[in-house]
């Protein structure tokens, strides 16, 4: 588990490894950045017509609406884009979403700049052969996200907004850290997560596991090596998990799985301890708040006196300019 100094550390590399490459380039003002799929993308910065398939939940952070050309289907379904940005449908075009890229309407859109996710890479060489540039992300943990936060920062020349958002993210996460780092590794709660299917698990890499170990507890699927993976009931029956958290998209909830008969064995199940996540994005500064309302379900003990509410209400407003919508306040 990274702690707070391994943590801070991770950051000035994640800032300097991306900063110090460019900077030497700064003189014909071009950017460098090395994505996730390994691929070098020019830019001079600020970019004026973006189209943002992933991450839009940091442009109302990062105050760029104005720099945007289009954007992922999936962001017209977004409680937090909708409550910022009411008219978005009406206002800024969708390209489809990284699995289902709707080529016309992107390349009429003619954007200097598109960021999506790896998922799909042929749909990346896709538009890099009609001369498009695609900067593709895929934050596998905290730090991560820090790094693309940077980049956008740079590329909308929003580098103080993003600063800004970072900062409001750490109060939270420092919050966190502070009543979890001190537990023994071995008195650290199991724990399980489980996606879109109920034996969807997330394995040891990713940025779930990382979220996981911030939070204090020990991922039982933490031995897998991938992101995701489907397993057994019989598998999950064994892990016997303290507690399990489902992702908030899931088209099941916390009570199907207490009510089933498979799950009875499971400790999690027994003692009520299944809960469902907020349908809110973990490539977002929300991210944060998020991982109080697990630590808090985790170990409610060591969290006495802090209101959730409250806590998510305050970031809201700071961060994105609107009082906790009604997603977040159901969840909390």
């Amino acid at each position: 588990m990274r702690t707070m100094k391994h943590m801070k550390a991770f950051r000035r590399f994640c800032l300097l490894s991306f900063l110090l490459i460019p900077y030497a380039a700064f003189a014909q003002h071009k950017v460098v950045y090395q994505d996730k799929l390994g691929q070098k993308v020019e830019f001079v910065p600020p970019v004026h017509r973006a189209v943002v398939m992933q991450l839009y939940e940091f442009l109302p952070a990062l105050h760029c609406w104005n720099q945007v050309a289009g954007i992922g289907r999936y962001a017209y379904q977004n409680d937090l884009i909708r409550q910022v940005k009411p008219d978005i449908e009406e206002s800024i075009p969708s390209v489809g979403s990284g699995t289902d890229l709707n080529a016309e309407a992107l390349l009429k859109l003619r954007p200097d700049m598109v960021i999506t996710w790896t998922f799909k890479p042929e749909n990346v060489q896709y538009m890099r052969e009609h001369g498009i540039k695609v900067i593709a992300v895929y934050p596998d943990s905290i730090g991560e996200l820090y790094d693309v936060t940077h980049l956008l920062g740079i590329m909308f020349h929003r580098e103080k907004e993003a600063a800004f958002t970072l900062q409001q993210m750490d109060g939270i996460f420092n919050m966190v850290r502070s009543r979890t780092n001190s537990i023994p590794v071995n008195q650290r709660k199991k724990v399980l997560w489980i996606g879109g299917r109920q034996n969807t698990v997330a394995g040891g890499g990713g940025m779930t596991d990382n979220l996981l170990n911030l939070i204090g507890g020990r991922n039982v699927a933490g031995g897998i090596t991938q992101r995701n993976a489907d397993v057994s009931i019989e598998t999950i029956i064994g892990w016997n998990p303290d507690v399990i958290f489902i992702w908030g998209n899931a088209k099941y909830s916390a009570q199907d799985i207490m009510s089933s008969p498979q799950w009875q064995h499971v400790k999690a199940v027994r003692n009520h301890q299944v809960y469902k996540a907020p349908e809110w994005s973990t490539w977002s500064p929300r991210l944060a708040p998020v991982s109080l309302w697990m630590a808090m379900k985790l170990y409610p003990e060591r969290y006495q006196g802090i209101n959730l509410y409250s806590v998510a209400d305050s970031f809201d407003r700071k961060v994105f300019g609107v009082p906790l919508g009604k997603a977040g306040a159901g969840a909390f």
